[in-house]
């Protein structure tokens, strides 16, 4: 696992689930069914409907195939990289 912390960009589908992103200038595709990431609901009175962050399988134009983990900040109104695995 690789602790990354970067702003991403991040295209979801019409359910709110991650069909592609860049990450430090190359596009991946979501290639696999993403996995809602845990909440914490001791850290929260009122979860929201959607996860707050997700982890999925993503592949680069250059073939690049990581597993990676998002989360969506609200309060700025952007993504970001968690972590990556190969």
């Amino acid at each position: 696992m690789t602790l990354v912390g970067a702003t991403v960009t991040v295209w979801t589908g019409a359910e709110g689930i991650p069909e592609q992103f860049v990450w430090a200038g190359n596009r991946y595709s979501v290639t696999d069914r993403p996995t809602p990431l845990g909440v914490d609901y001791a850290a929260i009175t009122h979860p929201g409907a959607m996860p707050l962050g997700w982890r999925f399988q993503g592949t680069s134009d250059s073939g690049d195939t990581r597993m990676f983990d998002v989360l969506y900040d609200a309060a700025r109104g952007e993504w970001q990289l968690l972590h990556t695995y190969l």
